[in-house]
């Protein structure tokens, strides 16, 4: 989380830092939001991973402790494996959609 904390800060330190005003115009509209576009089906994708890996850490846990219920684990961690990359999948077409535009 720190990376990407750093990340963000010279990112805006560079657009503030800038010189040259911003005009708005269509063609910077566009660009900002191709841009915003990105930065959230990057943080989308991240998200769901970390949502996954932690899922995944919490079955495998269940099982070292109560290997009979391995079963009922396996099947609610596909079933919430399956939820968590639906809601990403959602994200990245809406990020698609605000890029289109």
């Amino acid at each position: 989380m720190a990376d990407l904390t750093a990340i963000v800060t010279a990112v805006t330190q560079a657009l503030v830092a800038a010189e040259a005003p911003i005009k708005a115009t269509a063609d910077n509209v566009v660009k900002l939001g191709a841009l915003g576009a990105g930065l959230a089906a990057g943080l989308a994708v991240i998200g769901a991973g970390h949502a996954i890996g932690k899922l995944a850490t919490a079955a495998l846990e269940g099982t070292a402790r109560q290997p009979e219920a391995a079963a009922t684990l396996k099947g609610t961690m596909i079933l919430a494996i399956a939820f968590i990359e639906s809601l990403a999948l959602i994200a990245l077409v809406v990020c698609f959609v605000i890029a289109g535009n």
